[in-house]
């Protein structure tokens, strides 16, 4: 499958997605070809309400790890830089709203999980890092009971 465009289209979908991960607790709507789906759930860096967004995961562990490809965009998705000015946050995933902290993974570690997303899910990842002069970051979302209480999903972090 070659790897996407940002376009209107694909917005479009995005926030379809976003909107049926959200109403199901991250239950619903988690199958995208060979990749599995969970709603992460930041505070915006400038406005400081709620931010969601559907993402592709991949387990290692007891962690999940998110790709901040943007698509091969020269820039950053919104929800990582959220992550760099907050790294608490929660996902909703499986019925749950789960309290998780973000890290950026390092070499070797990155290239590794990077390379499993490539093998396991999608190829287009590749793609996105040749796009781009930027390096993508591989982040991991580790469940934590220090976060702050989880509370609805509308609340957010």
């Amino acid at each position: 499958m070659p790897a996407v465009t940002k376009s209107p289209a694909l917005r479009a979908f995005w926030r379809l997605h976003r909107f049926l991960l959200r109403i199901s607790n991250g239950r619903f709507f988690t199958r995208l070809g060979p990749g599995r789906q969970l709603l992460l759930i930041t505070r915006g860096r400038k406005s400081g309400e709620s931010r969601q967004v559907g993402l592709t995961y991949l387990t290692d562990a007891d962690r999940w790890v998110v790709i901040a490809s943007n698509a091969g965009e020269d820039s950053h998705p919104a929800w990582w830089l959220n992550l760099l000015a907050e790294p608490r946050a929660v996902v909703a995933f499986g019925g749950q709203i789960i309290p998780v902290v973000a890290h950026e993974l390092e070499e070797p570690e990155r290239s590794s999980l990077l390379s499993r997303f490539v093998s396991e899910i999608d190829a287009g990842y590749a793609d996105y890092q040749r796009r781009t002069t930027r390096r993508i970051p591989v982040v991991a979302l580790t469940r934590t009971e220090l976060a702050r209480e989880a509370g609805s999903i509308e609340a957010g972090p």
